[in-house]
C-alpha cells in the first residue's frame, strides 16, 4: 500500500473510532445533544401526573419508593471489574509503603513546583490553608507537569464543598483536610471528595477530566476516582482527639495526621512531654483500630504505624540542597568594611 493510501485508511480508522467513542474533554457540556434531536419515550405527557413518585415505569431497576438509602445505584458510578489503580500513592499506602510528601509553600511558579514534583516524593502537598495562592495558580502549577514523579495532593482549608470540589476538579489526587474535630466533619471531608455512591461530589468537569491529566485513565475517571483518590484528616485539637475514634472510622478515611505541630499549639505542651505523647498516642490506637493509615511529620518516619509523611517546604529544600551541594564552601562569602554588604555595627 503506498504512503497515500495508507494515510487515507488510518485517517478512516482514527475517524471511526473518534464517532464511536467521544473523546474525554474538561467540558461537561461539551457532548451536549443538538436541540431537536432527542426523544423521550419515557418522559411524563404533557400536564398529566406520572404518579413517578410512586409508581416505576416498566424495567426500572428501582422499583420501591425513592429515598437515598434504598436507591440501588447503576453501572456508570462502578469500576469497570478488574480495574487496575492508577494513582502511586494509594497502591503504595495499600502496600504498607511509607509514603512522603513534600510541601509547596509559597511557590506559584510551575517551574518550582514542577522541581518538587520530580525530586523523589510520592505527592505534593501544596499549601492551601495558610498560603495566599489562589485556586487558579495552584491549578496552572499541576496542570504544568501532572505525570511528574509525585502526584498532585492539597491542604484545603476545611471541610467545605467549595475548597475541596476545587481541588478535586482541578486533578487534586491526595486531599489533606485540617482541623478535623467531629464525625460530622469527617463525612462532609468524605462527602466532598468522592462521587456518589460513597460521597456527594458533583461532576461539574474541571480539568481533571481532561486527556491532559486524567480523562484518559484505564476505566474512566468517573468510574475509578473513588478507588484512586486519597483523603487525609487532620486531627489536631482536644475536641479532635475526644473524637479521635469516631474520625477514623469513617468509610472513605484513607489515612488520619496527627498533626505535631497544631496539637502542640492547642494543647500547651511540646513534643516529649507526656501530656502530648499521650494525644499522639491516642491518635495512634484510634487510627490503627480503624484499619485505617497514620501520618505525621517527615521526622516521625522511624515512629512505630506511622507510613505517611509530611516532608519540608521548597525554600527548606532549598536550603538544605544548597548545604549539601556546598559542604564547607557554604556561608564563606567574602567579607567588606563598607557598603550594603558590610557587617551591621
Amino acid at each position: 500500500m503506498n504512503r497515500t493510501l495508507l494515510a487515507t485508511a488510518l485517517f478512516g480508522l482514527v475517524a471511526s473510532v473518534h464517532a464511536q467513542t467521544p473523546p474525554a474533554t474538561a467540558d461537561p457540556y461539551a457532548n451536549n445533544a443538538a436541540a431537536g434531536t432527542l426523544k423521550f419515550p419515557l418522559a411524563a405527557a404533557a400536564g398529566v401526573d406520572s404518579k413517578a413518585v410512586t409508581v416505576a415505569p416498566a424495567g426500572a431497576t428501582n422499583q420501591a419508593a425513592i429515598a437515598p438509602g434504598t436507591w440501588k445505584y447503576g453501572p456508570n458510578t462502578k469500576a469497570p471489574a478488574g480495574a487496575k489503580l492508577w494513582n502511586p500513592v494509594r497502591q503504595k499506602l495499600l502496600d504498607g509503603g511509607k509514603v512522603t510528601g513534600g510541601t509547596v509553600f509559597a511557590s506559584t511558579d510551575p517551574s518550582t513546583y514542577c522541581a518538587m514534583a520530580n525530586a523523589g516524593y510520592d505527592f505534593i502537598w501544596t499549601e492551601m490553608q495558610h498560603g495566599t495562592r489562589d485556586w487558579e495558580a495552584a491549578a496552572r502549577m499541576w496542570r504544568t507537569c501532572p505525570n511528574a514523579k509525585a502526584v498532585p495532593g492539597v491542604r484545603v482549608a476545611y471541610a467545605d464543598e467549595r475548597e475541596i470540589q476545587h481541588a478535586t476538579d482541578a486533578g487534586a489526587l491526595v486531599i489533606v483536610v485540617p482541623t478535623v474535630d467531629t464525625v460530622a466533619e469527617a463525612m462532609a471531608a468524605r462527602d466532598w471528595t468522592y462521587f456518589p455512591p460513597l460521597g456527594k461530589r458533583s461532576q461539574g468537569g474541571g480539568q481533571a477530566f481532561d486527556p491532559s491529566m486524567w480523562g484518559n485513565v484505564p476505566g474512566g475517571y468517573r468510574q475509578t476516582a473513588n478507588d484512586n483518590i486519597v483523603l487525609i484528616v487532620m486531627i489536631e485539637t482536644i475536641e479532635g482527639i475526644k473524637n479521635a475514634a469516631e474520625i477514623a472510622s469513617v468509610p472513605g478515611i484513607t489515612a488520619v495526621f496527627a498533626a505535631s505541630g497544631d496539637l502542640a499549639n492547642f494543647s500547651g505542651y511540646k513534643q516529649g512531654d507526656p501530656d502530648y505523647e499521650r494525644l499522639i498516642n491516642v491518635v495512634h490506637d484510634a487510627t490503627i483500630k480503624a484499619g485505617k493509615r497514620l501520618c505525621g511529620p517527615l521526622a516521625w518516619r522511624d515512629r512505630p504505624d506511622f507510613t505517611c509523611f509530611q516532608g519540608g517546604s521548597e525554600t527548606a529544600a532549598i536550603a538544605r540542597g544548597v548545604a549539601g551541594e556546598l559542604g564547607n564552601l557554604k556561608d564563606t562569602q567574602g567579607k567588606v568594611e563598607v557598603g550594603p554588604f558590610a557587617p551591621k555595627k
